[in-house]
């Protein structure tokens, strides 16, 4: 089978990003992303914040082997679609830990340098939607085109950036429940699959205008 033009892209991007070792604290560790991490024609990409130590560090897949992931999955359901139907990736391709060996949050740093090739994949993939899971996702799309949308007031509202539509939620870890309840959740996720059975979403949804700092 002909490889298409963004098959060719995407393995290039794989190809490069696995070759990164720009953060120390990472280097050596696995970059999660490959043909695992879902469908390069998907309309719908998830950006979460790092991969799990227990998780796509040890699987290879996105939100998969942890607690984290097996939320995720259950909150997917909500939206009609299954991870063939979705694109998942990260903020930040490699597990970061702290001096124990757990899982830490990424620095702005971190997000930084992996924001190039996050940046590389959505105009790859150029999905209709592009859902940021928690303020780290959405620090990562601010770095690489500004935007003034923060999680707690903006949570479940669709807005305009660059040429793409936004929706961000929450990450669905296991401390999300404390900000935002598991009822509140499964209908964030809901919405996503409303959205997607529209047509035409730029021009019936309310977009929040893409300026300012995060």
């Amino acid at each position: 089978m002909l490889q298409t033009d963004k098959q060719r892209k995407f393995e290039m991007l794989v190809e490069n990003a696995n070759r990164c070792n720009l953060c120390p604290r990472m280097f050596g560790r696995t970059k999660v992303l490959s043909e695992n991490n879902g469908n390069i024609d998907s309309k719908v990409v998830f950006i979460g914040e790092a991969p799990g130590r227990l998780g796509a560090d040890r699987t290879g897949i996105p939100f998969h082997g942890d607690q984290a992931g097996q939320n995720f999955e259950r909150l997917l359901q909500f939206t009609g679609l299954t991870r063939q139907q979705v694109f998942i990736t990260n903020a930040v391709l490699c597990n970061p830990r702290d001096e124990k060996g757990n899982n830490s949050a990424p620095n702005k740093e971190e997000v930084r340098n992996c924001s190039f090739h996050l940046s590389i994949l959505i105009d790859i993939i150029e999905p209709e939607l592009i859902v940021p899971l928690g303020k780290c996702a959405l620090r990562s799309l601010h770095i690489i085109e500004a935007h003034q949308i923060e999680l707690r007031q903006d949570v479940r509202k669709p807005a305009k950036w660059g040429k793409y539509t936004i929706v961000p939620i929450y990450h669905p870890g296991p401390r999300a429940a404390i900000h935002r309840s598991i009822a509140d959740q499964k209908g964030d996720f809901s919405f996503l699959g409303e959205i997607l059975k529209r047509r035409g979403i730029e021009e019936t949804l309310h977009l929040i205008p893409n300026m300012g700092k995060l």
